[in-house]
């Protein structure tokens, strides 16, 4: 007989833009997921607009009944929010949402769900957070005791040795809400960190987007909405190519990827407010891929996965 592993029970905390939709359609998807709640925090979009594309994600992929709470509208410091129009679009799905979707979101706040479903799923809930890390802060905020039932916090966030994406050392998510990232990190829970080191190395093409176009009603509307993203790449790369960035965190989280180099670190994050600000500074040493790990270290830091997720994520959404 063979043994059908367990589902892994995700909380996805996310501000859906393209690439977040990606990741949510892949949850709702696969088997070897069991998405129990998405939380919504500011970043590409406001919390309004990023409720209604998580929920209108959810209902396209048959999975409408998955609770949806707002969360953070702004970063830790109460400085003015900075939303990603010019990546992802006004409304957050490259032109393509639905304004006639209402959705369905919970009277409960992001940080009241993350702590309910802390005690629902002790032990065994995965937060994967692909946006600012507001909300997760906030989280600890309110209950300093949250580490010790979950089982893992995986991000889509940072970069180790790898160029920034808002600056020349900053990735987005961090650099949004800095503060609340040191905190995140700070916190006694194992982390791993996927961030552009390796999110910039799972790339979405033309190629997949005409396999996606060929599919069924998933895979036609995310071919639409990455037209869109892959014409933001293509106008500072000059190639219509995007990093896979929250689908690969998400993939690393639940083991549909399997990291080949992650070790284990410490990382600090650059709350000052010079140009390094947001950057992610982490403490490997070393040559290329002979960074040992760090006795006491709690950041799991991925650099490289195995290849091929891309392709069964596109199968998975065409084929839906």
């Amino acid at each position: 007989m063979t043994t059908v592993p367990a589902a892994t029970t995700v909380l996805l905390d996310v501000d859906t833009g393209i690439d977040d939709a990606l990741a949510l359609f892949t949850a709702a998807l696969s088997n070897a997921i069991d998405l129990v709640g998405c939380t919504i925090v500011w970043g590409n979009v406001d919390v309004e607009q990023g409720a209604r594309n998580t929920s209108e994600v959810l209902h396209l992929a048959g999975h409408g009944d998955v609770p949806i709470a707002i969360g953070a509208a702004g970063p830790r410091n109460g400085q003015p929010a900075v939303f990603s129009p010019q990546v992802h679009g006004a409304d957050g799905l490259g032109g393509c949402a639905d304004t006639a979707h209402v959705p369905t979101v919970a009277s409960e706040s992001a940080v009241e769900m993350m702590l309910r479903l802390s005690h629902e799923h002790a032990g065994a809930l995965e937060i994967v957070a692909v946006g600012p890390l507001t909300n997760l802060a906030a989280a600890l905020d309110a209950d300093p005791t949250l580490p010790e039932r979950i089982r893992q916090v995986t991000i889509m966030g940072g970069a180790a040795l790898a160029p920034g994406n808002v600056s020349e050392t900053a990735e987005a998510n961090i650099w949004h809400d800095p503060e609340a990232a040191q905190v995140v990190f700070d916190a006694p829970w194992e982390l791993t960190m996927v961030g552009l080191d390796v999110t910039m190395t799972s790339l979405i093409t033309d190629e997949h987007r005409a396999r996606l176009a060929a599919g069924g009603a998933i895979g036609r509307f995310s071919d639409r909405i990455l037209d869109y993203y892959l014409a933001y790449y293509e106008s500072f790369s000059g190639e219509r190519a995007s990093g896979n960035h929250d689908a690969l965190a998400l993939a690393v989280a639940t083991g549909l990827v399997k990291t080949t180099l992650s070790p284990l670190v410490d990382v600090h994050v650059n709350c000052s407010d010079g140009e390094a600000r947001g950057r992610t500074v982490t403490t490997l040493e070393g040559a290329w891929g002979q960074w040992p790990e760090q006795p006491g270290a709690r950041h799991r830091v991925v650099m490289e996965v195995e290849p091929g997720f891309e392709e069964r994520m596109i199968d998975l959404l065409a084929g839906a």
